[in-house]
């Protein structure tokens, strides 16, 4: 385990516990079940198995009163043999839902495995398929490969592609990277033009032909931070990041507009008159879960990249103490302004070494363990109260309206825990 010195300011300065083992956690094929809501013009193909076709089915569902807009090509025996020309199957494939879904205007094909394993270049069939059906339909390919990805890392590999492939622009402008439920996302646009900002761009776009383009004077913003893929397109196309801590939480989001806001030049005051209201509201909500947070000893396991930042909230505006603050990638320039945020003493980790980690789990015995859903049950049986970390990803937690149910998904498994211990009492 490492220990930080006690001279350190934050957990920004401090050493990082890298582990490189067994881990566990959804692949990044999971994305496509928000990502499909976001983008209702594109079709999204994953090239796999029959195991990765039930893995969709199960985890989104099959949408009965619309097509759907996700499928997947399986690949035969024959296929991963070399005993077929998948490329002439995925040609004959995409043609024949192309002419029938004449309403798809950008075709994903996403790797359900590394192209080693299901003896495909994805990247040359899309440049191949683009040739012969764009501009009517664009084609794209990534990776949702759960040997290679975490599930959160689907969308930061689908938006990378579409940064990639956007137009030159030379405008002053600015572009939001991550996707929200449209509910917030509303929110946030609405907090951005009250402080003067009503241009905003948005990738994803929810159309191939929303104008948006990128180039030296596009400043970029992220809500997710697991989009290191992505940040590094952005910046090879010459755009220019905006640093923040995540709109997670009354602090959190005030941060986040302040900064977006100081590049624009807009004075911070105009941010604290705009959203005294929203932040009270706020302050209220989580002031209302924080009785049960505050003290209360959190470990946190790597899953979703999303563990800094809510590190920070529980910390910060929760009250809540950090024991280890785990999270599959440490990506520095996206999570330093909310490491500078926790104060020193938690271990943080990047990576995974699954049975060390529950080791330190059980000899902690933390008040709450956040992780994935297959820990979570084991957990439970040894008398730990712990958080499915997939349910952070799949609820509205941006922003101020937000706070009070991102602090009461930390709130409930502990007002259970204790609920239960009465009634064993």
């Amino acid at each position: 385990m490492t220990i930080q010195p006690k001279s350190l300011s934050s957990c920004a300065q401090a050493p990082v516990l890298k582990e490189r083992g067994q881990h566990e956690v959804f692949c990044g094929l999971t994305a496509i079940i928000w990502l499909h809501r976001k983008m209702p013009d594109s079709f999204f193909l994953v090239i796999g198995s029959r195991t990765c076709a039930h893995l969709l089915q199960s985890a989104a569902g099959v949408m009965i009163f619309a097509e759907p807009r996700f499928g997947t090509a399986i690949l035969e025996e024959t296929d991963l043999a070399g005993m077929a020309d998948a490329q002439q199957e995925i040609d004959r494939e995409v043609e024949r839902l192309l002419s029938r879904r004449t309403d798809i205007r950008r075709l994903f094909l996403v790797g359900s495995c590394p192209s080693e394993v299901i003896k495909l270049d994805l990247s040359k069939a899309a440049e191949r398929l683009n040739a012969i059906h764009a501009p009517q339909t664009q084609v794209f390919n990534f990776s949702g490969s759960g040997i290679e990805t975490t599930f959160t890392q689907g969308e930061d590999a689908c938006l990378s592609t579409l940064a990639d492939g956007l137009p030159q622009d030379n405008a002053h402008q600015l572009i939001i990277a991550g996707a929200l439920p449209d509910v917030v996302q509303d929110q946030m646009l609405d907090l951005l033009s009250a402080i003067g900002l009503s241009d905003v761009k948005l990738l994803p776009q929810r159309t191939a032909q929303d104008n948006i383009g990128i180039g030296p004077n596009t400043h970029v913003t992220f809500v997710q931070p697991f989009l290191g893929d992505t940040h590094d397109t952005v910046l090879r196309r010459g755009a220019k990041p905006i640093y923040a801590p995540f709109p997670f939480g009354e602090l959190g989001t005030t941060a986040w507009l302040k900064a977006v806001a100081g590049r624009f030049g807009i004075d911070p005051a105009v941010v604290d008159r705009v959203t005294e209201a929203p932040r009270a509201r706020a302050r209220k909500a989580v002031a209302a879960m924080r009785e049960d947070l505050a003290g209360k000893r959190v470990f946190l396991m790597p899953d979703s990249q999303l563990e800094i930042p809510l590190a920070r909230f529980l910390s910060r505006e929760c009250g809540a103490e950090l024991i280890e603050v785990g999270t599959p990638f440490l990506h520095r320039s996206l999570t330093e302004p909310d490491l500078s945020e926790i104060a020193p003493g938690p271990v943080i980790a990047e990576g995974q070494d699954v049975e060390k980690q529950l080791d330190r789990v059980r000899a902690a015995r933390p008040d709450l363990t956040v992780c994935g859903l297959g820990l979570a049950n084991p957990l439970e049986a040894e008398g730990l109260a712990t958080k499915w970390a997939i349910e952070l990803v799949f609820s509205p937690i941006h922003f101020y309206e937000q706070a009070g149910d991102l602090a009461g998904l930390f709130a409930r498994p502990l007002r259970r825990r204790a609920l239960l211990k009465v009634a064993a009492e």
